[in-house]
């Protein structure tokens, strides 16, 4: 069974940074691309960063700069450092692995955690 939970989110003041951690269990290694994504209330889903199995990483365009993907294979782990949070960056925060590719498409990918909370405000 796949799982992945995250956690790290918080309430922090414009300008701020906050880690977010993605523990997976239930991955073949080496097989998976991981992702970051986020939804606001009334918003689609969004994606942010992927990170393909050879360990590139991709990032959207609205955090390019600002936020900075990761992994430590030892630990199953995935992280997401986020840096000058502005309130636009406000939403719930999930990571996902589709198997092999990265597809833009939130939709595509097939294993989801339940998601963790990050609010941005003063």
């Amino acid at each position: 069974e796949v799982q992945l939970v995250e956690s790290g989110g918080n309430l922090v003041q414009p300008g701020g940074s906050l880690r977010l951690s993605c523990v997976h269990s239930g991955l073949i290694s080496g097989r998976y691309c991981l992702g970051w994504f986020r939804q606001a209330p009334g918003k689609d889903r969004e994606g942010l960063a992927t990170i393909n199995r050879n360990g590139y990483p991709t990032y959207a365009a609205s955090v390019q700069g600002r936020f900075t993907i990761s992994q430590v294979n030892a630990k199953n782990a995935l992280y997401l450092q986020m840096d000058d949070l502005k309130s636009e960056d406000t939403a719930m925060y999930y990571c996902a692995a589709e198997e092999y590719a990265c597809p833009s498409d939130a939709d595509t990918y097939d294993y989801w955690g339940q998601g963790t909370q990050v609010t941005v405000s003063s």
